[in-house]
Order: C-alpha cells, then sequence, then structure tokens
C-alpha cells in the first residue's frame, strides 16, 4: 500500500500544475474582450471623424466614393486586427504563470487565453449584431405601419387618391402597356376592351418572349392589332411603339438582373472579406497572447509614449 502511495505521488508532483492555479482563467479573457471592444469603438469613432473630414458635399471636392469605400474598408480591418491583438496581448500579461510548469505548455496556455478573448468577442459582436438588426427591422415594421396608417388616413380624406394609390404599379409590364396604349397624339382613343384587360396579355406576350432577341411574330401580330384599335394609330407606328415598349421591357429586366448580380458578388466579396479578417485577428489574438506571456515571466517591461506605467 505505501509502494503504492509512493510510486503515484512522486510522479504527478514533478509534473502536475500547482493546485492553486486554474487551466483556464475568465478574468484575463473578459478584460482582454472589454479591451478588445473599447479599442475597437475608440479607432473605430476616431476613423469616422477622418471619414467625415475627407469628403465633402460640394462636387469635385473630397474623396470618391469608391476612394472612400476602399480606405473605410482597409482602416476598419487594421482596427480589427489591431483591437484583437491588443485585447489578447492582455489576456496573456494578466493571466497568473505557472512556476512549476514547463514553457512550452505555458506559451499554448498564454495562446488559448488569447484565442478565448477573440470567440468571446466575436460571439457577443454577432449577438449584438443581431439583435440590433432585428431591433432595426422592428423600427422600419412600425414605420412602415405609421406610413400605412397614414396613407389610409389620407385616402379615407380623398377616396379617389386612395384608391389611385392603392393601384399604382410602377412594374415594368404596367410602364410598358402604359406606353402600347397611349391615345394618338390629338385624338380621342376609340371604345374598346379596358386597360385592366389587356394588360395580362400584353404581360405574357412579353414574359414568353423575353428570351428571345425580338417578339414572336404571331404576338407581334396581335399586340400591334390591339395597339391599332386601343390607340388609333396607324399599323407603322404601332409596330413601332410595340417594339420600343418590348426593347424596354428587356433593358429593365437585364438591368434588374445585373444590379442583383452586382449586389451578389458584392455581398459575396464582403463575406470571404470579413471571414479572413477574421482568421488573421485570431492569429493575432493568439500570437499576442503568448507574448504577453512571454513578457510576464521575463518580467518584461512594455513602455507605451514614453511612460512605464500602464497608462
Amino acid at each position: 500500500m505505501a509502494v503504492a502511495r509512493t510510486t503515484e505521488v512522486a510522479p504527478v508532483a514533478a509534473v502536475a500544475a500547482p493546485q492553486d492555479v486554474r487551466y483556464l482563467e475568465w478574468g484575463p479573457v473578459i478584460l482582454g474582450t472589454l479591451g478588445a471592444s473599447a479599442i475597437s469603438i475608440v479607432l473605430l469613432t476616431f476613423g469616422t471623424a477622418l471619414g467625415l473630414a475627407g469628403v465633402s458635399p460640394y462636387p469635385y471636392a473630397g474623396l470618391s466614393a469608391k476612394a472612400l469605400g476602399i480606405l473605410s474598408a482597409t482602416y476598419a480591418a487594421i482596427v480589427v486586427i489591431v483591437s484583437f491583438a491588443l485585447g489578447g496581448y492582455l489576456a496573456g500579461r494578466t493571466r497568473s504563470a505557472w512556476a512549476e510548469t514547463n514553457t512550452v505548455e505555458s506559451h499554448f496556455r498564454d495562446g488559448a487565453h488569447g484565442f478565448g478573448v477573440w470567440a468571446l468577442s466575436v460571439v457577443l459582436g454577432s449577438v449584438l449584431a443581431l439583435s440590433g438588426a432585428t431591433g432595426a427591422i422592428k423600427t422600419a415594421v412600425q414605420s412602415t405601419a405609421t406610413v400605412a396608417a397614414a396613407g389610409t388616413a389620407g385616402a379615407a380624406a380623398n377616396p379617389t387618391l386612395g384608391a389611385m394609390a392603392g393601384q399604382l404599379s410602377t412594374s415594368a409590364t404596367d410602364y410598358a402597356a402604359d406606353r402600347i396604349f397611349a391615345p394618338a397624339e390629338g385624338a380621342a382613343p376609340p371604345a374598346g376592351a379596358s386597360r385592366g384587360e389587356l394588360v395580362p396579355t400584353v404581360a405574357r406576350a412579353f414574359a414568353a418572349n423575353l428570351k428571345n432577341p425580338q417578339l414572336d411574330a404571331n404576338d407581334r401580330t396581335m399586340l400591334v392589332h390591339t395597339v391599332m384599335r386601343q390607340t388609333g394609330l396607324s399599323q407603322a407606328d404601332a409596330e413601332k411603339r410595340v417594339d420600343e415598349a418590348f426593347a424596354y421591357f428587356k433593358a429593365a429586366e437585364q438591368k434588374a438582373r445585373d444590379a442583383a448580380d452586382t449586389a451578389r458578388k458584392g455581398a459575396l466579396i464582403a463575406a470571404f472579406a470579413a471571414a479572413a479578417i477574421l482568421a488573421v485577428a485570431c492569429a493575432a489574438a493568439c500570437l499576442a497572447a503568448s507574448l504577453g506571456g512571454r513578457h510576464r515571466d521575463e518580467n518584461t517591461l512594455v513602455t507605451f509614449f514614453g511612460s512605464r506605467r500602464f497608462w
């Protein structure tokens, strides 16, 4: 029994860390997280002031929108990396030293505390961003409801205007229908089907030929005869109007697709850039925490603008 105790206790005492020192200390991690957040807020506020100083409401003055966007993105990336590095250094420097353990393990634990600073900051930032987005959506919904209520009140005061506003549409199909069914200049439109009855016909014909370079012959003839009957235009003028309206419809559809594709590419680049910046910031936090732990073990004095104090 005594031999068993001797063989078990001796190796443990030689390699184990002190019992009063924990493997993970949340105090330095929280301090580093708060420090990184505060530093980033200060630096971003300073960058906002610089950005406002560099732009101008007057033409041909100040930075262009593209230059301002590039500088802002670069500055924000630098701020994120520097803030995480300083927060990691604080966590590593303020963590308790392990006098009875090997240097490799101590540096790994220091780096792990820097990783904790990064992870906690990212999680809290995501939660705050999500809550902020939720609040913005709620505010937008409330604002929309207020505007809708005001519109309802206005419609009640003016029923004709309210009915027109409720039926107003700015889609490419409706606008194209307005153009092809406009009456001839100086002539009253002959009696015929209402515009509401003809718009679906135009929409279906345009949508069916959207991928074609031009309208199908049968569809074009049908639309031309409809325009002639509704507007009193000659056949040549009706054909010209139908072709112009279809060209506008295709251009509007292509413009919408181009805008959506541009937005998609911008979001894709922003997502990849954000992920890369966060990855670099993680490495910076871990390395800075290891450096802080090394300075702690070596009693290295770090001066800030010549000051021997922490501040």
